[in-house]
């Protein structure tokens, strides 16, 4: 029996694929900065990588408390997605921690 098979939307490469997961390992053994280098470096050779802007959006909510800039991130994804169901809801409850309208 196979696992699930993943749809491949933002046509990323195997190398692609293969940093976001890096950065996610990362972030949950709390090695932000090496997360963070990863997350730049997809950003920088292709900065509307909508999957590496959701993740840097949820590194700067929930692992730096950094609510602002995690608005930043997800306020790109939306203006590149503006369906993006989890960019919509991140982006909501980070508004809400700053008590924006």
């Amino acid at each position: 029996m196979t696992g699930p098979t993943w749809r491949n939307i933002y046509d990323l490469n195997d190398e692609q694929f293969k940093s976001l997961g890096m950065a996610e390992d990362h972030m949950e053994l709390m090695e932000i900065s090496e997360a963070e280098s990863i997350l730049n470096e997809l950003l920088n050779f292709e900065p509307n990588c909508i999957p590496a802007l959701n993740v840097m959006g949820h590194m700067c909510g929930r692992y730096l408390s950094d609510f602002e800039n995690a608005i930043i991130f997800y306020d790109k994804v939306l203006k590149l997605e503006p369906d993006n169901v989890w960019a919509r809801d991140e982006r909501r409850r980070y508004k809400r921690y700053l008590n924006y309208d």
